[in-house]
């Protein structure tokens, strides 16, 4: 169905390659999931197999991809090629450009030509299989990062192809919502689709893979049946990281709990009710968070956590109630003001970048506040999170977990008392999760306030002083550790 053979490639402006002599080949009616550590070409792979790097991409290539036996270069375009190839990106949202997520769905079926009797029939049937029936007419980018995905899914599960390649596709969803689309997939390779998944999360999806491979510095160093695979105790602690030594690697030294040192709360939340054009995200949600505390929010997508977080920078202002920092009601600040006080690092790292280099990434931010030592501050903060080697490199062409460290130390150097992370483990391997939890915890014990957003319930427990459960909007539990 789709073949690599001695497949290697260089992104521009890199003199690393991405894949080195990589040869797979995906069976009709078969899953093959990918994983592996950050950076080692997973993506890549998923760019290459789907065609898209022959097409849409410059940089240095070898090798042959054949879909259904022919040259993906032969292909006259990505939508001949998506005649046969379904893909679903780690980066959900790119992949919408309608107003709801109705009109996604439709417009995937009237690609297709069909009859509109069977465009109604299967917009109901796929509605219902990924449970998006009560977002229907909502906007795309209103929805959570977990629901992006389920309607990028569904879009692609529109298309009717024959193989599927997934990048990340439950990398935003909660432990439910990931269950439901492993289901949805199992029901796929029930029907005989072909499976290509790139995954962290082996544990849920153990049950429907054919040949697991694992990926390093852009090669495959295992591959097999799973079973074969995790006998190598090496390639098991990668496959399934185990976390819950978290808290002992992320505090080297003895350190005391935090037992609140301010007398005024870093962030303070009050009778803050918000709706995203007449539907409520947020109900009445009081909180008081002091500063040096480090609190994770948890809760299922759609709970309202981004939502909240967005207040405490007046991304958004609240319908009713208030929301002061540091004193300070954000309805009286703009958002420039507010950053001198809360960064805010995005559940997608990638809606931060744009400039052409790592180092104008963090000068940006440094010019909008007038904050001077450029040079040095640029330097202090890339070496905070390890990158210090990546300071003139395109930000696009770094790795998920580089990418991410890469938007902290954006935040990093603009010097805020106050850090609030959207999804920061996103996407990222064991090891990748462990040094990002290991950079906000020394930035706590450096006096910062950290906020954390998080679907994983181990870096919660063992990094957080506090738990905030949220549900439907409302805050259900706040936990103290």
């Amino acid at each position: 169905m789709i073949e690599l053979k001695d497949v290697s490639y260089t992104y521009p402006h890199t003199v690393q390659e991405a894949l080195h002599r990589l040869s797979l080949v995906l069976d009709a009616g078969r899953c093959i999931m990918v994983t592996g550590p950050s950076g080692a070409g997973k993506t890549t792979l998923c760019l290459a197999a789907c065609g898209i790097l022959s097409h849409e991409y410059g940089g240095k290539k070898a090798g042959l991809v054949t879909i259904n036996g022919r040259n993906v270069a032969d292909y006259t375009g990505l939508s001949d090629i998506a005649k046969n190839v379904g893909i679903v990106f780690d980066d959900a949202e790119a992949q919408m450009i309608f107003t709801t997520v109705e009109e996604e769905i439709l417009s995937a079926l009237e690609y297709r030509g069909l009859p509109p009797d069977e465009i109604e029939k299967r917009l109901a049937s796929i509605m219902e299989v990924t449970s998006l029936s009560a977002l229907k007419d909502r906007s795309p980018h209103n929805l959570s990062g977990g629901q992006k995905q389920r309607v990028a899914l569904a879009a692609t599960l529109a298309l009717g192809n024959d193989v599927l390649i997934l990048d990340e596709p439950t990398s935003e969803l909660d432990e439910h919502a990931t269950r439901r689309i492993v289901a949805i997939l199992s029901n796929l390779r029930r029907e005989g689709k072909t499976l290509l998944i790139v995954e962290h999360k082996y544990v849920h999806f153990r049950d429907i893979v054919d040949t697991l491979v694992v990926m390093e510095h852009g090669t495959i160093s295992a591959i097999g049946p799973p079973e074969d695979v995790l006998k190598d105790e090496r390639i098991k602690k990668i496959v399934i990281p185990d976390l819950t030594d978290i808290k002992n690697r992320v505090l080297p030294s003895p350190s005391a709990p935090f037992t609140g040192s301010s007398a005024i709360p870093a962030i303070s939340v009050r009778n803050v009710s918000y709706s995203y054009d007449g539907v409520p995200a947020l109900h009445d949600v009081n909180i008081g968070i002091s500063a040096g505390e480090f609190v994770a929010v948890v809760g299922e997508n759609g709970s309202g956590k981004t939502t909240l977080v967005k207040q405490f920078n007046r991304l958004l202002t609240p319908t009713t109630g208030d929301v002061v920092v540091n004193g300070k009601n954000t309805r009286d600040c703009t958002i420039t003001e507010l950053a001198r006080d809360v960064g805010l690092v995005f559940q997608n790292p990638d809606h931060m970048f744009f400039a052409d280099t790592v180092k104008d990434e963090i000068a940006f931010g440094l010019a909008n506040l007038g904050i001077g030592n450029e040079e040095t501050v640029i330097d202090t903060a890339l070496d905070e999170v390890g990158l210090l080697h990546t300071k003139t490199l395109y930000p696009r062409w770094l790795s998920r977990g580089e990418r991410q460290r890469l938007a902290i130390a954006c935040v990093v150097a603009m010097q805020p008392a106050i850090i609030v992370l959207d999804e920061p483990t996103t996407g990222l391997d064991g090891d990748e999760a462990r040094l990002v939890m290991e950079i906000l915890k020394k930035l706590q014990l450096r006096g910062h306030t950290i906020v954390v957003i998080t679907h994983n319930r181990d870096i919660a427990q063992y990094c957080a002083d506090r738990i905030i459960t949220m549900d439907e909007g409302r805050v259900v539990s706040d936990t103290s550790m």
